[in-house]
């Protein structure tokens, strides 16, 4: 396995988000990262630099409008009287609004679709490297530098839609991962094993049928991003059947969750993809400051080891997993049958 980082990630440093109408501490911080690099080190994995591939990649994925809302807002913020430090929106338009926002506040508005993803100065360079350190990983996987790698990616990215951010993400990694993949592979699939619905992911791919979607997810009836991921989501057009959501219940523990997870294997099997990305969520964790879900660190040992018997070329992108005492024994448990 290779691993890849790219340190300007910590340029990303949110102070909070709001939880019930309150601020509260960020959860998604860059001490995630270096817990994710220790467990590496740990494991004798190492640890390579991103490269730069620019944009291309990642305007696959993303709207023009949107990248240039990234890497130019918040100088326009500054310049407003009394403006945060962070930003987060005021109003936020149906996604059907038929006209683009001039002013900096209607544009914070139109993309950042929650109040969990505040985005600071160093913002765009955070999300920026931990994209270029998506595609870097993907590209190791491409060109058969390896048969599996992992990416140490954060903020995550599977909430990002094509022209938005949301639930502390801004781009979405594992959808640009799998725009690199594709250059050398005709079909790839992407299994997001995270506690939330991966519903930018979703969005992406809705009407494509060359990447498939599978997610197991705590069941939106309940939890965050609540409007996706039920299971009758299935697509449209050409993508009809090509994405597959798994919700379970409240305090699901490994017994239930690896009984999906065999679900979602079988199906990714049957669509016979060259590549797997992993989109690894840590949060369905016991010990997950979310507390949502109860697998156990030997629960995640056997994601790893499923995963592993599919014998595909596979990508880790990491998503979410927060501060917990056993969060580096989680992702250990996960990577080490690929070590």
């Amino acid at each position: 396995m290779k691993a890849f980082y790219h340190q300007d990630q910590s340029q990303h440093d949110p102070k909070f988000y709001m939880k019930n109408g309150k601020p509260i501490p960020a959860r998604e911080t860059p001490e995630r990262g270096d817990i994710f690099r220790q467990v590496l080190t740990d494991l004798n994995i190492s640890i390579n630099p991103a490269k730069d591939f620019g944009l291309s990649y990642i305007s696959e994925v993303h709207s023009p409008d949107y990248v240039d809302f990234l890497r130019s807002v918040y100088a326009k913020w500054k310049q407003l009287p009394d403006a945060s430090e962070e930003i987060i929106p005021k109003s936020n338009p149906g996604r059907y609004a038929a006209t683009y926002p001039k002013d900096v506040i209607g544009q914070v508005g139109w993309h950042l679709m929650d109040t969990s993803c505040p985005l600071g100065e160093g913002t765009w360079k955070g999300v920026y490297a931990s994209a270029q350190t998506a595609i870097s990983a993907a590209d190791a996987l491409a060109n058969k530098e390896c048969t599996s790698a992992y990416a140490v990616c954060r903020p995550p990215g599977h909430h990002a839609f094509s022209d938005g951010g949301a639930g502390f993400c801004f781009l979405n990694n594992s959808a640009i991962a799998a725009q690199r993949l594709l250059k050398d592979f005709n079909r790839v699939a992407i299994l997001d094993v995270d506690l939330h619905h991966g519903n930018g992911t979703q969005a992406i791919f809705w009407r494509r049928k060359d990447v498939m979607t599978l997610s197991i997810h705590a069941d939106p009836a309940y939890c965050y991003p609540h409007y996706w991921g039920y299971a009758h989501e299935k697509g449209e057009g050409e993508g009809f059947g090509y994405n597959v959501n798994l919700p379970i219940s409240e305090g699901t523990g490994d017994a239930e969750f690896l009984e999906t997870l065999d679900i979602a294997l079988e199906q990714l099997d049957a669509y016979a993809p060259d590549a797997v990305i992993i989109a690894l969520g840590l949060d369905a964790s016991e010990q997950d400051p979310f507390a949502v879900l109860s697998l156990t660190t030997e629960g995640f040992g056997e994601i790893g080891k499923r995963v592993k018997a599919l014998n595909k070329p596979t990508l880790f992108v990491q998503e979410g997993g927060y501060i917990s005492p056993i969060l580096g024994s989680n992702l250990a448990a996960v990577l080490t049958p690929f070590s």
